[in-house]
């Protein structure tokens, strides 16, 4: 669920009300975030630690501490100087002076990334930053900015209303908030992504008393229950059949694409369907192990044998005989994407019932298109309402993508970088979706699924070949999908 700062704190008094000690706790959460910060940074990089005087100092020192241990170069600045830290944040800046300098720490420092740890206040501070904090976050933004630095926040950037989501004047600006025991309510409030940047989780087993459950984050700790454990005796036929209906003049790459994303997410048995004109392009393109195949009308389409069908992805302006009724009266589930979702804002009436299943995966602009222009809402409450009207799940794409059944939690991706900017991640996205659908998942679960992951892979894919954000393109992000399966699979891994 989500939670309130105040909610969270009276959680946390509850907890730590008896004789039970904090220490423990603080060095488990500590050392989670430097697990965090090292799957982003698995070279020993330097770092620069920012400390206030309470527990988030604490938490910020622990993790000066690990990385030090791991060969970085750690630099720790104390907004009040050791004098001024807490009893037990002192005795985390003690050990972190006595943890030995690995010897292979001392060469090459300036030419590793550089880190910036936000650990200045947490959510017990209230109102704008002041003084030597604000000073402090400002030099970490400026750090951010003029020496490409990361920055990881520890429980919230210092300066943002973790209630309602909104920045205050020199807030850390974060690339990665390390939610402690839960994410807070103003995390996934519209336009708060520019300054939390990536959640993730770091689960300490501290019982919550009160919160949103309408609402959560995607994290690995409640994905990972919902992806089906494949029986040893599981064969193509039964690991899912996806055909996606894609593709036309100049538009082929987006039927490539989606079979990537199908494919890479394990369908048994992936067919594309493309106009007679295109097939040769799309035929040559095409994975290996994915059927091409010529069709003329939807009825052919709806004769296959499929679990899943994906219908859209730079399929034109104009669609066949028979898709129309494909998309409406199918009553196998149905992914629909792009082009055929602005054929259905255009479509005389509007959308109506659907025989089955679908899954409905906009952007910001297709959007906007199926519901006639901008409505004022936020993009939750549009996204909700929109799905309960029309009995569909909505995946709607975005820095924060959400994700929306009705009866079901609102649901909020928080993987990706801004280098998924580029053409073509919809499209693999799609396909994946399918691929999940395909193996049994229902269509909320394929989505939360399918948009964690493909986030999840595009990281990896920035962080395994050791290029910038800009230039990961759709195949690169597809090609790492197994990877970010392989993380999901793998308890403790971010």
């Amino acid at each position: 669920m989500l939670v309130t700062c105040s909610e969270m704190s009276a959680a946390e008094r509850v907890f730590f009300s008896g004789d039970r000690s904090p220490e423990p706790w603080m060095d488990e959460a500590g050392r989670l975030c430097a697990v965090a910060i090292l799957d982003f940074f698995p070279t020993a990089a330097r770092a620069r630690v920012f400390c206030g005087r309470g527990n988030n100092g604490g938490d910020a020192l622990v993790v000066a501490r690990w990385l030090k241990r791991e060969g970085w170069w750690v630099d720790v600045i104390l907004s009040d100087g050791a004098e001024g830290l807490s009893p037990l944040a002192r005795k985390k800046f003690a050990e972190w002076e006595e943890e030995p300098l690995p010897s292979r720490s001392c060469v090459g420092v300036e030419g590793r990334p550089l880190v910036l740890v936000d650990g200045l206040v947490g959510i017990g501070a209230k109102g704008e930053l002041r003084g030597t904090i604000r000073d402090l976050a400002a030099a970490m933004n400026a750090a951010r900015r003029k020496e490409s630095g990361t920055t990881f926040a520890i429980d919230l950037p210092s300066g943002f209303d973790a209630d309602l989501g909104v920045a205050g004047p020199d807030a850390v600006v974060a690339d990665v908030t390390l939610a402690i025991t839960a994410a807070k309510t103003g995390f996934v409030a519209d336009g708060a992504e520019n300054t939390v940047g990536r959640i993730i989780e770091i689960p300490l087993e501290i019982p919550l008393t009160s919160g949103d459950a309408s609402r959560r984050c995607l994290f690995p700790s409640n994905l990972r229950p919902r992806f089906p454990r494949r029986d040893f005796d599981t064969h193509k036929g039964n690991a899912g059949r996806a055909v996606i209906v894609a593709g036309s003049k100049g538009l082929t790459g987006a039927a490539v694409l989606s079979a990537l994303g199908a494919s890479h997410g394990g369908a048994g048995l992936v067919t594309i369907c493309v106009p007679d004109e295109i097939y040769g392009i799309v035929a040559a393109k095409a994975p290996p192990e994915v059927m091409v195949r010529p069709y003329r009308d939807g009825a052919e389409v709806r004769d296959l044998t499929a679990d899943v069908f994906v219908v859209g992805p730079g399929l034109g302006s104009s669609l066949v005989e028979g898709i129309e009724a494909l998309l409406i009266e199918e009553t196998r589930p149905v992914v629909i994407d792009a082009d055929a979702l602005n054929f259905l804002a255009r479509r005389p009436g509007g959308m109506t019932a659907f025989a089955g299943p679908r899954l409905l995966t906009p952007h910001p602009g297709e959007m906007a298109r199926l519901t006639g222009g901008p409505t004022g809402e936020g993009r939750a409450a549009l996204a909700g309402r929109f799905a309960a009207e029309h009995g569909i799940t909505l995946l709607l794409k975005g820095a924060r993508t959400v994700i929306t059944t009705p009866g079901r939690a609102l649901e909020f991706n928080t993987t990706g970088h801004p280098g998924m900017a580029s053409g073509g991640m919809g499209d693999v996205l799609t396909g994946l979706c399918a691929a999940l659908i395909g193996q049994g998942l229902d269509p909320h679960d394929a989505a939360c699924l399918g948009s964690w992951l493909l986030g999840r892979a595009a990281e990896l894919a920035r962080r395994d070949l050791g290029v910038a954000a800009e230039s990961i393109t759709a195949p690169l992000v597809a090609d790492r999908i197994g990877a970010a399966l392989l993380a999901l699979q793998t308890p403790g891994t971010p």
